[in-house]
């Protein structure tokens, strides 16, 4: 989140990269006929207000929001939401508290944040569901300026905090975190990015103007190393940070994804940092991690600048085989979309494409790939807000208030910018912070939840009869962890062939729905259902039917809707 202070006219380089991009390709195939976003918040019950705590005083955490996740809290088979809260900085009459609202199957929801052992007021930032017990239920993370929590699931919506039994220790700025099995040990391990060393006491006085207070840059408070916590079993985790190799003390991370970027079948590391180099740590197999993202391209933006970086996520987006890099930015910095080339390098595409020539001007926090379509090719949402509620005094150009973007995917490696096409209610300028997709209504597309920096969370549902045809796969691990985390699910149907990896975390401080979700277009079979496990087990399937949710146990191949799968413990 940097350059606050920067002149109020665009950079050279800035103009000079918006000049030089290509005008949109002239044919683009049509979105399907009548998708749109439609707010629905109000109507699904979510009755939810971010409370940074601001009272005049300008203190860093107040800019940076919180997230939101997407999964089955009570295990009903519809995905649920949490909503992450802060909370005052003087205790008060009022209290500020996380949100946890339960789908009633019907499009609506049920606050039941009461009584369900997440009602502790915190000032909480992040969030990230798995199961790290491996006993079928989704246990919950939640990183803090306060201390980060672990909260475990007790059934049927009620969680138990866990933090201190389970040796989990991090009173730094958490802000995102990923669930990952990064030995291939059956166990859900954890990884928590970490921001700077701030306090209210060592708060700093930073100007716009050089008369009143402003919100200060990262580059006035020293880094913040991550926390990578190994699952020993039985509850217990280990902080093996240092002699993993990822504990870094200069970094600044605001945003965390995993996945596979050498193909090797073990899972590395992506760190979004703000004003420090970004990360990318490469899983060595033997517990350690190895900072490639110099030598990979991704570290630095292609003048050699760190970026302010910080939501994030991976995705295979050109059916090349292999994962990519989404990438959210400060202002004039646009994101970035690296494309991983097959031999350890990766190249900025945004700059020559209208991903970058539209994000330039935004502020991106929450930003993913997600097929909203079902055509078959992940498209890229990203959840827009500046810092300072002044930025337009000061760079005319700039909004405090910004609309998500969202660029649907063409095939070939190019995108189109298509909010605007997609109903209002996504076009609208907010505050965004954390975003999130899932299906919440269980009607097979993708819908989206943003957060937005002292104000209501957002729900909005995917609408329009969408024709193509699709299919969810749930992982449940016997040998591999319950989750399937790091699982790779691969599809072939008459389109071409498709893969993702099951994963935790992603985006900003928030988290989507686990289950991969896989667009389909009009093809009507999928030829061949294949997964590979983190255990070594590999299975196959051939002609699944589509439009539906197919669940698949490592141990027992596809289970039938009717009968709930195994339990297992280790």
């Amino acid at each position: 989140m940097n350059r606050l202070l920067t002149a109020s006219a665009l950079t050279l380089a800035a103009l000079g990269l918006a000049a030089a991009a290509p005008a949109p390709r002239a044919a683009a195939p049509a979105p399907a006929a009548g998708i749109r976003f439609t707010d629905v918040t109000a109507a699904s019950g979510v009755r939810f207000t971010h409370n940074s705590g601001r009272a005049g005083k300008k203190y860093l955490p107040e800019t940076m929001g919180s997230g939101v996740a997407l999964f089955d809290a009570d295990g009903d088979g519809w995905l649920d939401i949490l909503l992450i809260n802060s909370r005052d900085w003087q205790p008060g009459k009022r209290r500020s508290l996380p949100a946890l609202y339960r789908n009633n199957h019907n499009g609506t929801f049920t606050d039941i944040t009461r009584g369900s052992g997440l009602d502790v007021e915190t000032y909480g930032l992040g969030v990230a569901a798995a199961d790290y017990d491996n006993d079928g239920r989704e246990d919950v993370y939640i990183t803090s300026l306060d201390g980060d929590r672990l909260f475990h699931n007790e059934g049927g919506g009620r969680f138990k905090d866990v933090t201190a039994a389970a040796g989990i220790k991090n009173a730094n700025f958490g802000t995102s975190a990923a669930w990952l099995d990064y030995d291939r040990d059956g166990k859900a391990d954890l990884f928590v990015s970490n921001y700077v060393q701030w306090s209210k006491e060592k708060d700093l006085w930073c100007s716009l103007d050089g008369k009143t207070k402003s919100y200060c840059t990262p580059e006035s408070y020293k880094g913040a190393a991550a926390k990578l916590y190994h699952n020993l079993g039985g509850g217990r985790f280990e902080d093996v940070s240092q002699k993993a190799g990822i504990a870094d003390p200069n970094s600044k991370s605001l945003g965390v994804t995993v996945l596979d970027y050498n193909g090797d079948g073990w899972p590395d590391l992506f760190v979004a940092n703000d004003t420090q180099p970004n990360k990318l740590y490469r899983n060595q197999k033997n517990g350690t991690f190895k900072d490639e993202a110099v030598e990979a391209g991704v570290a630095f933006s292609e003048e050699g600048t760190a970026r302010g970086a910080m939501g994030v996520d991976a995705a295979d987006y050109d059916r090349s085989g292999r994962p990519h890099l989404l990438v959210g930015n400060f202002t004039n910095e646009m994101l970035a979309l690296y494309h991983n080339e097959g031999n350890g390098v990766f190249v900025d595409e945004a700059p020559s494409s209208s991903v970058g020539q539209a994000s330039l001007l935004t502020l991106t926090f929450g930003a993913f790939f997600f097929d909203y379509d079902l055509d078959g090719l992940p498209d890229i949402l990203a959840a827009n807000g500046h810092l300072e509620e002044e930025i337009n005094r000061v760079q005319p150009k700039v909004t405090y208030k910004q609309a998500p973007l969202l660029f649907r995917n063409l095939g070939k490696g190019k995108f189109q910018s298509v909010a605007a096409t997609l109903g209002p209610d996504l076009s609208r300028p907010i505050v965004a912070r954390g975003a999130a997709y899932g299906d919440l209504d269980n009607d097979g597309d993708l819908d989206v939840v943003i957060t937005t920096n002292h104000g209501p969370a957002y729900v909005f549902r995917n609408d329009g009869g969408n024709r193509n045809h699709w299919l969810r796969v749930r992982t449940v691990g016997t040998r591999s962890s319950r989750d399937g985390l790091g699982a790779v699910v691969r599809v072939t149907s008459a389109g071409g062939k498709q893969w993702a990896m099951v994963r935790s975390g992603s985006s900003y401080c928030s988290q989507s729905q686990m289950a991969p979700t896989f667009g389909l277009g009009p093809d009507k079979v999928v030829q061949s259902l294949e997964i590979d496990w983190p255990s070594g087990v590999k299975q196959h399937f051939a002609n699944v039917p589509v439009n539906q949710v197919v669940t698949v146990d490592e141990s027992r191949g596809i289970v039938p809707a009717a009968a709930p799968p195994v339990k297992t413990a280790k």
